[in-house]
């Protein structure tokens, strides 16, 4: 036999516990003796089972006493056993009550962690999505906001390149003007020069009539040519006023249309980035949102984790405690 704790102590304790109304296990032995390792009291504990019967019927206990009185003892024993028996299966269906109990509390809290851990997946993914889909919208508004900004820049150069059409246009009317100028004080001296002509033609006019007649009608024809040349350079300067001011208008109109379209560039470009901070703080939110989710659900996984080894434990000690006690 193995060193350790006594075969006769082993048997005396489980009888101990027995005749107090308890079922004899490994843990109450051991309590009873007050030591012993619980592999060598659970081995002699299985073979004190084995001899209970065979105890019983009188057997072992009750070599020497005559017939009459071991039977008599053995009918007053198992009477007492039966009682004992009773007690024990009382205790036994007790206990096994509230092991279904507990067993039903911890299905249901595993189940309803079961749930939670699925919410909180699902929450966890619903953030994920939000979160997505928040970054496609950041991504579609910073798009957007380099297309406007392109625009604006576009905008920008068609309003230099108007004004720099305008600086032309005014270089252009003032080459006009300094060319009427010139047309006009040519079309002044001429007629300066033929009015001083007229008058010395005038005064000649009594000695050199015939001459003078056709001198006259000459000058007249020249001066007519004159005054009609004069006429169409004046036309022309009239034209070239009235194409003047058209210009102006136009680069004054081409001039507003830009300045116009960049300050709606600049409010589009304001409302974007208004879009795109708000963008971002729900992108932030999204965020926050999915890392306590994700630490809800650890969270659960980590109780479901504890139940399951609650129940686990339960179910172990039940094991521990051996067979029920066997009835002649």
């Amino acid at each position: 036999m193995a060193i350790g704790v006594p075969e006769t102590a082993v048997f005396e304790a489980a009888d101990a516990v027995l005749a107090r109304g308890e079922r004899p296990t490994v843990e109450r032995v051991r309590l009873e003796l007050g030591r012993g390792s619980p592999a060598r009291v659970g081995a002699l504990l299985d073979q004190w089972w084995e001899q209970l019967a065979g105890r019983l019927r009188g057997e072992t206990r009750l070599p020497g006493l005559p017939a009459e009185v071991a039977q008599a003892f053995v009918a007053i024993w198992q009477q007492a056993t039966t009682l004992a028996q009773a007690v024990v299966e009382q205790s036994v269906a007790a206990q096994r009550q509230v092991l279904a109990e507990e067993r039903e509390q911890l299905a249901v809290a595993e189940e309803q962690a079961r749930r939670d851990v699925a919410a909180a997946r699902q929450q966890a993914a619903e953030a994920i999505t939000a979160r997505q889909a928040a970054d496609t919208r950041l991504a579609d508004l910073e798009r957007l906001l380099e297309q406007r900004q392109s625009q604006i820049n576009d905008l920008q150069q068609q309003r230099q390149e108007s004004h720099e059409a305008v600086l032309a246009l005014q270089e252009k009317v003032q080459g006009l003007q300094h060319t009427l100028l010139g047309a006009q004080q040519r079309a002044e001296a001429e007629r300066a020069a033929q009015q001083a002509y007229t008058r010395g033609v005038e005064d000649r006019a009594h000695a050199e009539v015939d001459r003078a007649r056709g001198e006259a009608k000459l000058r007249l024809t020249e001066r007519r040519e004159l005054q009609r040349q004069l006429e169409l350079a004046q036309g022309k300067v009239e034209e070239t006023r009235s194409a003047l001011s058209e210009a102006q208008r136009e680069a004054a109109a081409e001039l507003a249309r830009a300045e116009a379209a960049a300050e709606q560039g600049a409010r589009q470009f304001q409302a974007m980035e208004v879009q795109l901070s708000d963008a971002r703080r729900a992108l932030e939110v999204a965020q926050h949102a999915a890392v306590a989710q994700q630490a809800r659900a650890e969270t659960l996984e980590g109780q479901l984790a504890h139940l399951r080894t609650a129940r686990q434990r339960k179910s172990s000690a039940k094991a521990a405690q051996g067979p029920a006690p066997k009835e002649e």
